[in-house]
């Protein structure tokens, strides 16, 4: 089923929760909507299921505007945050439930519950109470019932949310496994953007109920189009740093009390177009490196700093340092040995930095 969405808005008594989200969800794709709390997400996310009713706007299945089609009508599954099960049925009765309100034949719904619960790995717990299983079995009851009424679209609202991170690795593998398998259009709500950037074919960045970025995850990772984004994608966020862009025979150098970087000229020309050159540049903490380590070719010596927080990722070391007043985050090999208190040099890969309006906040390279 091909989800199309133009203009979409919801507001309560002024309150926006979602203000004019426009985009085009392809048949058979996983689509993540991310960003923080109170962003639009679920709100959107309703207004699909028929839950919430737009103040504004069209969705559109197939072609078809559904703006006034109920819920029971769309064709969907939804599976919740809160599992959303009957604790007085067993796990059949919480899967079967759907088809009995359709009142299908009873072989025929047991035909259907046994094949979605052994596709599920829970086929040996259909007798069970929903007390008697774990978080990571109720979360398979849940979504075996969506997959019982043969949706031709799956909504999820933030549904790994309740489970330990081992198994929330797990269940992220297992859900896109079933969605390629399947073949079902789904979007997936979320407040973490490694599950989005994991999961989804495509991402739609909300923040304040403004659709801030609907891009393949490799674009708004590599390519971010606004400050907003530049940051909140990516784990650790990118550091930020206020700085002026001059030009001096034909060179261009960012410049701030702190730093003095000569730029890569395909980059600096785009951000020196900006008015009074005074720009937001951005670096991902990955693309810090220690002066000891491979520092890549495009990048220059930067600056001297000392480590003031070491921070233990298992193979790598996440340093906090300040940079004027700025603090930045460098990810390091554990192998380097960073210590609180030492001085170390720093390089930035300049092929990767990003540049932002720090009034309009646009990217200066992507806009």
């Amino acid at each position: 089923m091909r989800v199309e969405l133009d203009s979409l808005s919801k507001a309560w008594d002024g309150v926006v929760g979602a203000d004019n989200i426009t985009l085009d969800i392809a048949d058979g794709d996983l689509v993540a909507f991310l960003g923080p709390s109170g962003c639009g997400k679920t709100t959107t996310l309703l207004m699909v299921a028929g839950i919430y009713k737009p103040t504004g706007g069209t969705i559109s299945f197939d072609g078809r505007v559904v703006n006034e089609v109920a819920p029971k009508d769309r064709g969907i599954g939804m599976v919740f945050q809160s599992y959303a099960l009957y604790p007085h049925m067993t796990v059949f009765g919480n899967i079967s439930y759907p088809l009995r309100l359709k009142k299908l034949d009873k072989e025929e719904i047991r035909r259907r519950v046994g094949q979605v619960a052994d596709m599920m790995g829970i086929g040996d717990l259909l007798d069970r109470r929903i007390a008697q299983l774990s978080g990571g079995q109720q979360q398979r009851v849940s979504l075996g019932r969506a997959l019982v009424k043969e949706p031709q679209l799956l909504l999820f609202d933030e549904p790994l949310s309740n489970l330990d991170a081992r198994l929330r690795l797990a269940m992220r593998g297992e859900i896109k496994r079933l969605q390629n398998e399947l073949g079902i259009t789904s979007i997936y709500v979320t407040h973490d953007q490694i599950e989005a950037m994991t999961m989804a074919d495509r991402i739609a960045v909300m923040s304040k109920g403004v659709l801030q970025a609907y891009d393949v995850p490799e674009a708004l990772y590599d390519q971010p189009k606004t400050l907003f984004v530049a940051g909140f994608v990516g784990n650790p966020p990118m550091n930020f740093f206020d700085v002026e862009i001059t030009s001096t025979n034909g060179d261009f150098h960012a410049k701030s009390e702190a730093l003095d970087l000569l730029l890569p000229h395909d980059r600096a020309v785009k951000a020196a177009a900006s008015a009074k050159g005074k720009v937001i540049m951005g670096v991902r903490p990955e693309d810090v490196f220690l002066v000891d380590d491979a520092a890549p070719p495009a990048a220059d010596l930067t600056l001297t700093a000392e480590i003031e927080v070491v921070e233990p990722l298992g193979r790598e070391d996440l340093l906090g340092v300040s940079v004027g007043d700025a603090h930045m985050r460098v990810l390091v090999k554990k192998s380097q040995g960073a210590s609180v208190g030492d001085m170390v040099g720093f390089v930035f890969d300049l092929s990767k930095v990003q540049f932002f309006d720090p009034e309009t906040e646009q990217s200066l390279l992507w806009a």
